[in-house]
Order: structure tokens, then sequence, then C-alpha cells
């Protein structure tokens, strides 16, 4: 029988951080538990996403491999907004194709990411209207970048989303 011994791993979080958890966003961690499960001994943080009414328990050693982070750098959100205020970059492929890579780019976490698609599909008066999927990845990812801007910048979502729109009307 092997015997598991178990290293300590260094906690780069703690209980109040915000972090981002690239397939639903920001969360705040809430606590640090322990849990026994199948006779191992599992240290987990317990992350709260209030939009959604969701809690989710990711163990120590999981949050790297899952793409857990601390928030993006005033830097990262900087360069995020300059994304927003650049020329669409639609590709001329099927919408099929385009909404799977918009998806990816949305459950990456990444902001820059989050703003091309945000860029794309932003539709500004006069032009055609979205459809209906279209519609959807485009507030989800709007609200996806609102959150890490909020919660980066210290205002409400609201305020972040009105901000958001405010650069994409300018561009």
């Amino acid at each position: 029988m092997a015997v598991v011994t178990k290293k300590k791993t260094q906690v780069d979080y703690a209980v109040g951080d915000h972090i981002v958890y690239p397939a639903h966003g920001v969360g705040k961690i809430v606590d640090l538990e322990s849990q026994i499960i199948s006779g191992i001994t599992l240290e987990l943080f317990v992350i709260v996403f209030d939009k959604d009414k969701m809690t989710l328990r990711v163990p120590f050693g999981k949050a790297p491999s899952v793409g857990m982070r601390k928030l993006s750098s005033p830097d990262t959100m900087k360069e995020a907004l300059t994304v927003l205020k650049g020329r669409a970059r639609v590709k001329r492929t099927m919408w099929s194709r385009r909404a799977q890579e918009y998806e990816a780019k949305i459950n990456s976490g990444d902001p820059v990411s989050i703003a091309e698609v945000v860029r794309d599909l932003h539709r500004n008066a006069g032009q055609p209207e979205q459809s209906y999927s279209e519609r959807q990845i485009y507030e989800a990812a709007l609200d996806r970048l609102a959150r890490e801007v909020a919660a980066v910048e210290k205002i409400d979502e609201t305020a972040a989303v009105e901000r958001l729109e405010q650069v994409l009307r300018a561009a």
C-alpha cells in the first residue's frame, strides 16, 4: 500500500479576497475549510458568486489548474478598455463557429479576450439589430467584463456597465 504524503501548498488567497473563476466570473472567498472526502482531507476555498446566487468549493491544489486567479491589475483593465475602443473584427465564418470562439473567450476569464467579444458584438444606433444568440453572448461578455471592472475599480456593476458602454459609444 502506497503512503501518500501531502505537501503543504502556498495559499495565495485569503478570506475576503475577490477572485476570478474563468467559468463564472468574479467571486469572493468567504471561507477556507477542510472536508474529508473518501477518507482524504481536502482544504477548500469557499467562493460565493452573489449575482448567480452560487457557492463554489475549490480544492487548494486545483485552483491554478482551473484558472482561478486574482483580479486583474489596473494596467490589464486599461488594456481591455483600449481593446473596446478598437475596430470590430468580425470574421466571415459561420455564426456557429464564431459563437463557439466567443464562448471560449468569455470562459477563458481573460479580460482582454472578453473585451474583444464585447467590441466585436457591440451595435451602435443605426447598425443592424443583433440576433437573439448574438445578443445573449454580447450580454454575457459585457456582464463578465463589467463585474471585473467593478471589483478592480471598487465601483458598483451598474456604473461599470455604463463606463464600458460609454467607451464603446466613443469608439
